[in-house]
C-alpha cells in the first residue's frame, strides 16, 4: 500500500511538471524561435523543479518533524522570491528589445534592469503556484504517513488493552478449577481425574489457540462446551445445568475468550435457594453470520455470595466488545428478583 501511494505521488508529480513545461514552452513559442523557447522552458522547468522540491522534500518535512511552521513560512517566502528572480533572469537574458515588444508589449520600452524588475514582480504569482502545488502534494503525503502511524499506534494500544483484558480471564479460571480439583482429590479421586482431563483440554486451547487475533468459531464453541462441562462436574447435583448449541457455519471467525467471563459469572454468582436447585441455562445459536449467545442463572439478593470482583467480568466483556466489535454487537443485561440474564448478539462478518 505504501509503495502504491508513493508511485501515485511520483506519477502525479511527473504529470504536473510535464504539463507545466508544455505550458511554458507554448507561451515562449509566441515570441521566440523554437530553440530559444525550448531552452527557456527547460531552464525555467529545472529551476522550478529544484527549488520546489528543495522546499517541499527537505524544508517542509523537517519543519513538520520539528514543529517549526513559522520558520517554514519565512523559508517559503525566500524560496518564492529566489524562484521569481531566476525566472525573471531567464526571461531577461534570452530576450532583446524586439522579442520583449512581441512578448510583453507593455514592457517593451523598459531598460534591461527595469524589465528584470518587472519580470521579477510578474513571476511571483507563478512561483507561489509552483511551490504551493509541490508543498501541497508533499504535505498531503506527509499527512497520510502521520495518519497511518497514528492508526498503527492506536491499533497497538488496542491490542495491548485486549491482551490485558484477556489475561484477566486465564489465571482466574485456572486457579478456580485447580482449587476444586485439589478438594475433590480428598474425597473422589475418579471425579478429580475426569475433571483434570477436561481441564487439560481447556488449558491446551488457552495456551495454543488464544494467542491469535481470531479463532474458528467451532474451536471457541468447543472450548465453551468444555468449560461448562467442567463447571457442571464441579457443581454435581447442586445445580441444574442445561445448554443448547446450534452452529451452522463452523468456519466463521470470532475473537477468543470473549464470552468466557459470562459463563464464569453465571456459575460464580448463581443463587441456590433452600430446598431448591439453582440453575444455569446456556443457549448459543449462529444463523448466517450472526451469533446469539444467552446465559441465564438463578439469582436472589439474600442468597448472593459477596465478592470483591463482582461486575468485573461484565465490564471486561463490555470493553472487549467496544474495542473488537464496534457497532457490530448488542449486549443486553436483564436482572429480576429470581434470575440474571445476559444476551450477546455478534455480527461475525
Amino acid at each position: 500500500m505504501i509503495t502504491l501511494n508513493k508511485n501515485k505521488h511520483w506519477i502525479f508529480l511527473v504529470f504536473f511538471w510535464f504539463i507545466l513545461g508544455i505550458t511554458i514552452w507554448a507561451q515562449m513559442i509566441e515570441g521566440y524561435d523554437v530553440w530559444s523557447a525550448t531552452y527557456q522552458a527547460v531552464l525555467v522547468l529545472l529551476c522550478s523543479i529544484f527549488l520546489a522540491h528543495f522546499l517541499s522534500d527537505i524544508i517542509l518535512p523537517n519543519a513538520l518533524k520539528k514543529n517549526k511552521m513559522t520558520l517554514f513560512a519565512i523559508q517559503s517566502v525566500i524560496v518564492v522570491l529566489i524562484l521569481s528572480f531566476c525566472l525573471a533572469l531567464i526571461y531577461t537574458l534570452f530576450s532583446d528589445s524586439s522579442s520583449r515588444i512581441r512578448t510583453y508589449p507593455e514592457d517593451g520600452h523598459l531598460t534591461t534592469l527595469e524589465f528584470l524588475w518587472a519580470r521579477f514582480c510578474g513571476s511571483i504569482p507563478a512561483a507561489i503556484l509552483i511551490n504551493g502545488t509541490a508543498c501541497g502534494l508533499r504535505f498531503y503525503q506527509e499527512h497520510n504517513v502521520i495518519e497511518k502511524n497514528h492508526a498503527q499506534l492506536q491499533q497497538v494500544h488496542l491490542e495491548a488493552q485486549i491482551k490485558i483484558l484477556q489475561d484477566q480471564i486465564n489465571p482466574h479460571l485456572m486457579f478456580n478449577v485447580l482449587n476444586h480439583i485439589h478438594i475433590l482429590m480428598q474425597n473422589d479421586v475418579k471425579l478429580a481425574s475426569n475433571l483434570l482431563v477436561q481441564f487439560s483440554d481447556i488449558l491446551r486451547y488457552q495456551l495454543y489457540e488464544c494467542n491469535k487475533e481470531y479463532v474458528s468459531l467451532h474451536l471457541e464453541i468447543k472450548y465453551l462446551k468444555d468449560l461448562i462441562a467442567v463447571e457442571k462436574t464441579r457443581w454435581g447435583n447442586e445445580l441444574e445445568v442445561k445448554s443448547k448449541w446450534n452452529i451452522e457455519n463452523r468456519q466463521l471467525q470470532i475473537v477468543p475468550l470473549l464470552l468466557v467471563p459470562l459463563i464464569e459469572n453465571a456459575f460464580k454468582h448463581v443463587s441456590r435457594l433452600p430446598n431448591q436447585k439453582g440453575y444455569v441455562h446456556v443457549s448459543c445459536e449462529q444463523e448466517n453470520k450472526t451469533l446469539s449467545f444467552k446465559i441465564e442463572n438463578s439469582h436472589a439478593e439474600q442468597y448472593k455470595t459477596p465478592s470483591k470482583s463482582q461486575g468485573l467480568g461484565l465490564e471486561n466483556v463490555k470493553k472487549r466488545l467496544a474495542i473488537q466489535y464496534p457497532q457490530k454487537h448488542q449486549l443486553n443485561i436483564n436482572k429480576t428478583d429470581s434470575d440474571f440474564t445476559v444476551t450477546v448478539v455478534l455480527d461475525l462478518k
